[in-house]
Formats: structure tokens, C-alpha cells, sequence
């Protein structure tokens, strides 16, 4: 089974990628680390990740697509993706085929509050906003092509943990039996 968590940064999207991946024995992706993760690097590639996220736009679109692919491909089969793809080129790139995505909808204002309490580095007030537009723009079009594939499955983030977990974990014992 190939899964998409996916929301704005702070709806709660890696701990519910991680719950579900634990539940279903598979490995969890996350780009998001994965990225910080590589931005370490002295490469001009890492390099151009950690320009990018400390503007709060994205990476570029063809190293987050060979970082995913990648990982896919060590993977084995099955995954539980936390954040990928974040734009419709992202897409266009590679394609994992999902089978089902859950969006965790959640409101700007909440994000805000979690992600200065969450205090992250890249965790400021000018930055987060910048990222909540960049999803708003780039991000939330991908909802669309789930929804015309009608694997895309939208839940309240506001809830909490175990009531989201709980609906993630019903429709995939729907679609696994």
C-alpha cells in the first residue's frame, strides 16, 4: 500500500504518517526530514535545499523528486509519505501512485500558533507565513487530482490525535480487506 499524509506544516501530518505506517508495519517518508537531512551536505544541490527553506519556498522540484524516488525505491513496496508531492510539478516529476491521501484541513491561524510553540529554527512568524501561502498556492491544487482519482480522503486536523487516527486507521482497514 502506497500512502499519502499530507496538510499545511503543523496540521499534525508526521505524527498521523507515523501512527498509520506503525499500524501497518511499512515505513514512514518523510520529505520534509529527509530535506533537513540533506541540507547538511556541502553539495551545491544541499546547498540550494537550505537557501530555499530558509526563505520558506520550496526546494527545487527535481532534487525533491530524485530524494523521493530514492527513498521509494529502498522502501521496497509499501510507504506511508509524509508531505509529497508539495506542488502539481512535483507531480509531474514522479508520480509514487498513491492509493489513498488524507488531508489533515486545518486553519492558518492554528498552524501558526503550533509551529511558533513547536520552535523550530525555521519555525518564525515571517517564514511561516510565507510557507502557509506557498501551500495555499502550490500545494493545495494537488488536492484536486486526488479528488478526481477518488483516493482522497479530507479530515478535520483540528480534532484530536487518536480521533484523526482513528478515522485514518477505518478507511484503511476498508481498503485493505
Amino acid at each position: 500500500m502506497k500512502i499519502l499524509v499530507t496538510g499545511p506544516q503543523g496540521s499534525g501530518k508526521t505524527t498521523q504518517a507515523e501512527l498509520a505506517a506503525k499500524k501497518l508495519g511499512l515505513p514512514v517518508i518523510d520529505i520534509g526530514r529527509i530535506l533537513r537531512e540533506f541540507a547538511k551536505d556541502t553539495s551545491d544541490d544541499a546547498k540550494a535545499v537550505r537557501e530555499t527553506m530558509n526563505k520558506g519556498v520550496l526546494a527545487p522540484d527535481q532534487i525533491v523528486a530524485d530524494l523521493m524516488k530514492e527513498k521509494i525505491n529502498e522502501s521496497g513496496g509499501g510507504f506511508v509519505a509524509d508531505g509529497y508531492p508539495r506542488s502539481l510539478s512535483q507531480l509531474e516529476l514522479f508520480d509514487p501512485e498513491y492509493n489513498l491521501v488524507f488531508y489533515l484541513q486545518i486553519a492558518d491561524e492554528v498552524v501558526r500558533q503550533r509551529l511558533l510553540r513547536r520552535g523550530r529554527a525555521d519555525d518564525n512568524p515571517e517564514i511561516i507565513d510565507e510557507r502557509l501561502k506557498n501551500y495555499h498556492l502550490l500545494t493545495e491544487p494537488l488536492l484536486e487530482k486526488f479528488k478526481e482519482k477518488g483516493i482522497l480522503t479530507v479530515l478535520d486536523g483540528n480534532q484530536p490525535i487518536e480521533q484523526i487516527h482513528e478515522k485514518i486507521w477505518l478507511k484503511l482497514k476498508t481498503n485493505i480487506s
